[in-house]
């Protein structure tokens, strides 16, 4: 796609507003610990899991509580903090994390909001205090369409990523797993300790961390294992290092309707005009995306960072109606088979918009999902199990080892136009609500 970031770190963005956003988190029931006009600094908590009250979810700065807000039926949307700049944090404590018993460390994230962090397979909800994983996997790139790259972001960042990792070895009995491109093997990964290093190369999605699982520990009916995305790491070995939270994170500003692609230094749930404004042509409609455009969700100008987003794509609303649909030869237009002429001419940049180019059809066995999807499952028949609500079946399809990334490809590709994401959540949810997390 066109408007992939150049690697140049452009100018930190202050936060005028930050948010944190309880709908981030599917099956999570917030209960508020502030109310609006409250002073909180940065680390201090904001609201919890009622389903488990040791999970905080803390401030990512200092500042003024300025807002609850709620959806349909007081469903709450997001909490919101005006910064006030002088980043005041709770203190934490500061220390070797190879020293630390595995309980001392767990307080000591789940106090300053860290634990979210840390998600489960199956299911990727937050991961559970009172479990232990077989192993915590790390997906050192990322190979979604414009995904930031790792490497340059991580740069000059050995010492706290080296405490990061080992305050989260002493969290599981198993191994820290990262999966690297083969072109990383002299990379920033290869000077970290306590970590086994996995390769995979290919297209995407070989950066997504569950593919990653299922080609080294097949998750079967009671594993548990924990995933973290890179950056994440970094907070909590700032954490250690320093006693106080740091929030700070590097994303993409990528797109094609973005003037400038790059990287640039935010703080976590920034509000989205600090970064878009003046920074987008505005030459058309144009489509906001918190993360990437196979996993990302729709935002607005005014809405705030996704919690484990990495990188903000805006690209044209696909608002109209081509001619002769898909009677035309369309030079210029991507497709997974060859019904475009586009094919004869491959590996161009193109310029893609939201259209769908058509509407909900039947559902059909094509073959399609199987060739973007490299696990050893049948998509096609997990999701009509969903649909059928037949969990047994469900089991038997591996809906323990895919969560809504694992298939956005399948999505993509999906000739019936199945939303497929939706779908398995759905079913994901089911599991939970059936047998439990």
């Amino acid at each position: 796609m066109k408007g992939d970031a150049e690697k140049v770190l452009g100018t930190h963005v202050a936060a005028v507003k930050v948010a944190i956003k309880p709908t981030d988190f599917p099956g999570l029931m917030p209960k508020i610990l502030v109310k609006a006009g409250q002073l909180v600094k940065a680390g201090e908590p904001l609201f919890f899991d009622k389903s488990n009250p040791e999970i905080l979810f803390t401030s990512p700065v200092s500042g003024e509580a300025l807002a609850i807000n709620r959806g349909e039926r007081r469903k709450v949307l997001e909490i919101v903090v005006n910064a006030d700049g002088k980043n005041d944090c709770v203190e934490f404590v500061k220390a070797d994390p190879l020293k630390l018993s595995r309980e001392e460390i767990k307080e000591q994230l789940k106090a300053s909001g860290m634990w979210p962090f840390l998600k489960q397979r199956p299911y990727g909800t937050v991961a559970r205090p009172d479990s232990s994983p077989l192993h915590i996997f790390i997906s050192g790139f990322d190979s979604a369409p414009l995904a930031p790259d790792y490497e340059f972001i991580l740069e000059g960042q050995t010492s706290a990523f080296q405490t990061g990792i080992n305050a989260l070895s002493k969290l599981t009995d198993g191994k820290i797993q990262i999966g690297i491109r083969p072109d990383q093997a002299n990379g920033f990964f290869s000077g970290i300790k306590n970590i086994v290093i996995n390769q995979f190369s290919g297209p995407h999605p070989a950066g997504n961390v569950g593919i990653q699982i299922h080609h080294v520990c097949p998750i079967n009916k009671g594993d548990l294992i924990w995933t973290i995305n890179p950056q994440e790491v970094l907070y909590i070995g700032r954490l250690f290092e320093t006693g106080k939270v740091d929030f700070s994170k590097i994303i993409a500003l990528t797109g094609s309707e973005v003037t400038a692609p790059k990287y640039i230094k935010v703080v976590h749930g920034i509000c989205l005009s600090e970064i878009l404004k003046k920074a987008t042509r505005q030459e058309v409609k144009e489509r906001y995306i918190s993360g990437n455009v196979l996993t990302g969700k729709r935002t607005e100008t005014d809405d705030y960072l996704g919690f484990y987003d990495q990188q903000i794509t805006v690209i044209p609303e696909g608002d109209y109606f081509e001619f002769l649909g898909w009677a035309m030869p369309r030079l210029n237009k991507f497709s997974i088979s060859r019904s475009y002429f586009s094919w004869l001419t491959p590996k161009k940049v193109y310029k893609a918009d939201t259209n769908l180019n058509g509407e909900e059809r039947a559902y059909v066995v094509t073959g399609q999902y199987e060739k973007v999807l490299p696990m050893d499952i049948l998509p096609v028949f997990l999701l009509k199990a969903i649909i059928a609500n037949d969990i047994d079946k469900m089991e038997q399809l591996g809906i323990y080892e895919v969560i809504e990334e694992d298939l956005a490809l399948c999505e993509y590709v999906c000739t019936s136009k199945i939303e497929v994401q939706r779908i398995l959540r759905d079913g994901i949810s089911v599991m939970i609500k059936e047998l439990g997390n």
